[in-house]
């Protein structure tokens, strides 16, 4: 029932991250990928971090959010084929700035999401102790 109930949890996030994917894609262009990617990386920082802290939530949750929600959410593939399309249309030095916004600011995002995730499980954590 537990193995159910991970892999229905999966689902249900994965098809709501692959939705929110598409409509920023479709709203943002390359730059909603870039986007997407961004957030991505702090959300997932953020969830891991903070429920690694708060050690409240459920399997089910942490796998539908992580691999579901976010898994779905953010694409390297769509990441690669955007940079590919943007060759041919604009210069290098615009596939420079979208290469770099994206693995410099995939990472900070991840950094700060992590240590948000941290303080705000530790912080949650505390209030179920007292």
């Amino acid at each position: 029932m537990q193995n159910f109930k991970n892999i229905l949890s999966i689902a249900i996030f994965g098809f709501i991250g692959g939705i929110c994917r598409y409509l920023l894609g479709f709203f943002f262009d390359f730059n909603g990928t870039i986007l997407v990617n961004v957030v991505g990386c702090f959300l997932l920082a953020f969830l891991t971090y903070f429920m690694l802290e708060s050690e409240t939530p459920a399997t089910w949750l942490t796998l539908g959010l992580g691999t579901g929600f976010v898994g779905s959410f953010t694409t390297f593939s769509s990441f690669c084929l955007d940079t590919l399309k943007i060759i041919g249309i604009h210069n290098y030095g615009y596939v420079l700035i979208y290469l770099i916004i994206s693995v410099v600011g995939g990472y900070f995002s991840a950094f700060y999401g992590m240590k948000l995730g941290k303080f705000s499980g530790k912080k949650m954590k505390r209030r179920k102790d007292i």
